[in-house]
């Protein structure tokens, strides 16, 4: 005896979106509206692409109002993925912090805020008044 055909509705067409952009797992999406996950992608390719693509879109407007509202592990995590910035370290520090595990977030300053300036600046000295100076190597000579 033949299987009967799965029916798709307008319910679970929604159902299926809200699921996907959740993040619920294909397989899971499956058992909850009662098909094989075959069949799921099957019928409900744009549900589970929308759905998804709908969450990010919300959570990037989060994000960025976050960032925009002055959170700074927002903004970092903007930048990092979104503006190509990367942590590294200074191109002359690197011989004496190799394997330490240090890292530096070299932000750039376009001198457009005074205040920023100024707190980059601060940070910036901080940093390197409490920068241990690699000690000069004795000669082998003596």
């Amino acid at each position: 005896m033949a299987r009967p055909a799965f029916v798709v509705n307008e319910a679970l067409r929604e159902k299926v979106c809200h699921l996907a952009g959740l993040g619920v797992p294909q397989d899971d999406i499956a058992k909850i509206v009662g098909c094989a996950p075959k069949t799921l992608r099957k019928r409900f390719r744009d549900e589970l692409d929308r759905g998804v693509a709908e969450a990010n879109a919300i959570i990037s407007g989060c994000l960025f109002a976050a960032a925009k509202g002055g959170n700074t592990t927002a903004q970092i995590f903007w930048m990092k993925t979104r503006g190509g910035w990367r942590e590294r370290q200074p191109a002359d520090d690197r011989d004496a912090d190799a394997g330490s595990g240090s890292e530096v977030l070299v932000l750039p300053d376009n001198n457009r805020d005074p205040e920023l300036t100024q707190v980059l600046q601060d940070a910036q000295d901080k940093y390197f008044a409490t920068k241990h100076r690699r000690k000069p190597r004795p000669s082998s000579g003596s």
